[in-house]
């Protein structure tokens, strides 16, 4: 199955939207009120997958892995949470219970999770799911341990998917609590993510609909000077 749109618009209680990679198929869902997206990553050779933020509605998450025809039903090795804000991990508890799967964050948001978390990432770790790797991007301003995870599927990070979790949006970096961590945060942004990966790189954000580096990057001195 080829994705049809690349916004990869989504709704609470509306169908998922999937991106086929030919190694890797992604399925994007919305659940809950805030209209939080769950992503779910599969290796096609392999069946290993890996969710991405438990943000609510585990009954939702079930159907999504279920959906996959690619995986094994209702089986999850690992769901990682990009950072500790209670939107995205209210299922966190119940998928985990379900399935087994092992858990991982971000290190120094780590702690406030409601579940213990297995695996402590930090900037520059990489996790693996079959034979994908994702390269693991500390973007420290939205929570003190928000993570991005980048799954690249050529040697040269030509062809790249970023789960920026509530760190970066079409049209801006996350929210953030002081001018330090705002500054901060755009420093990880420009020095981790834009000058790391090309303009074809497709930003799934932990709300809303995709983006891309190359849409956002011209934007990148107004966002400085605006301040949010």
């Amino acid at each position: 199955m080829k994705h049809t749109d690349p916004h990869g618009h989504v709704t609470p209680g509306g169908p998922a939207w999937t991106y086929d990679l030919g190694s890797a198929v992604v399925r994007k869902c919305s659940v809950g009120e805030m209209d939080n997206n769950v992503y779910l990553v599969t290796c096609t050779a392999t069946g290993a997958r890996l969710l991405i933020d438990a943000a609510d509605d585990p009954d939702r998450i079930q159907r999504l892995m279920e959906e996959d025809p690619e995986g094994s039903g209702s089986t999850l090795e690992q769901v990682l949470t990009t950072h500790s804000h209670w939107d995205h991990h209210r299922a966190l508890a119940a998928v985990v219970g379900r399935t087994g799967a092992t858990t991982l964050a971000g290190a120094a948001d780590a702690a406030d999770l409601p579940v213990r978390v297995d695996r402590r990432l930090r900037d520059g770790d990489t996790v693996r799911v079959g034979h994908l790797v994702l390269d693991v991007i500390h973007l420290r301003g939205h929570t003190p341990g928000s993570v991005a995870v980048a799954l690249s599927t050529a040697a040269d990070r030509t062809t790249s998917l970023l789960f920026t979790g509530d760190s970066l949006f079409p049209g801006g970096p996350g929210k953030t609590a002081t001018p330090a961590d705002f500054t901060s945060l755009m420093d990880d942004l420009e020095q981790r993510v834009f000058a790391a990966f090309s303009d074809d790189a497709l930003v799934l954000p932990g709300h809303g609909d995709n983006s891309t580096l190359g849409a956002e990057r011209p934007s990148l001195g107004q966002w400085r000077e605006r301040g949010w």
